[in-house]
């Protein structure tokens, strides 16, 4: 059997993924992301940094994407980033923590949880 089309095009992505080469990362560590940013005519790179919450799909394939998470300003921001973006200018691997999981969802509701803790005392 020959391929078909999609598997074409799936086999092209995954070679524009992996030139890219971005480094090693797993859930639970802290990773910087430059992310092009076009405004009007003009393009920026703005940095985002948290950590990582999971990665889905392998980091080779043309749908795989990591989920970053971080705090700003006392609200939890989250962003999907896809591996194969053409927006991802390059990702640099700030700090390596352990991690129990392979996906750290429970992260999102830890402030919630604390703040449980505190009010409930026995």
């Amino acid at each position: 059997m020959g391929m078909t089309l999609i598997d074409k095009i799936k086999a092209e992505q995954a070679e524009k993924v992996a030139a890219k080469k971005f480094p090693y990362f797993k859930a639970g560590d802290i990773v910087r992301v430059s992310v092009k940013i076009k405004e009007g005519d003009k393009t920026r790179i703005q940095d985002f940094e948290g950590k990582v919450l999971a990665v889905d799909n392998g980091r080779g394939s043309a749908s795989g994407n990591f989920t970053v998470s971080r705090d700003s300003y006392g609200v939890r921001v989250e962003k999907l980033f896809p591996f194969a973006s053409p927006a991802i200018e390059k990702i640099v691997v700030v700090k390596n923590t352990p991690s129990w999981r392979a996906k750290i969802y429970t992260e999102r509701t830890f402030c919630s949880h604390k703040a449980v803790r505190k009010l409930v005392k026995r």
